[in-house]
């Protein structure tokens, strides 16, 4: 299978899991928690890093997916594009990285580890798989 292929999977299976990922985070009829609007794209890229990390396993799809849905319940996409960059780059060496190593980045780094780590958590990624997990 081709990487097209599977990224045209992924988002295939993105369209059908959102909803249902949203509908099953409610607690007791209540309704679901507002999650801010990410595109398509930005969602899918996340979840086939999660996937790269964690095992390309088929529940990966929907662990991964609740992953990035849990994000964007707390973070605008601006934000999780800031944070989610300073966590990559955080350990790029040399003078290319040192915007990435100031107090600035830092923090922002410490932010979106602290979620995705919750995230990782609620969705059930790494947990007795001998995945990855969050870096």
């Amino acid at each position: 299978m081709t990487p097209r292929c599977c990224a045209l999977t992924v988002l295939a299976c993105l369209s059908l899991i959102s909803p249902l990922s949203f509908a099953a985070t409610g607690a007791g009829g209540a309704a679901p928690a507002k999650s801010h609007d990410y595109p398509t794209e930005g969602r899918v890229e996340y979840v086939l890093g999660c996937m790269d990390d964690n095992g390309h396993d088929f529940v990966n799809v929907y662990k991964c997916s609740c992953a990035i849905d849990k994000i964007s319940q707390v973070l605008t996409y601006d934000d999780f594009v800031e944070q989610s960059t300073f966590s990559k780059y955080a350990t790029l060496g040399g003078e290319g990285g040192a915007e990435f190593r100031v107090d600035r980045a830092k923090a922002q780094t410490k932010k979106f580890r602290e979620l995705q780590r919750a995230a990782y958590k609620a969705c059930g990624i790494g947990q007795g798989s001998g995945s990855a997990g969050v870096k």
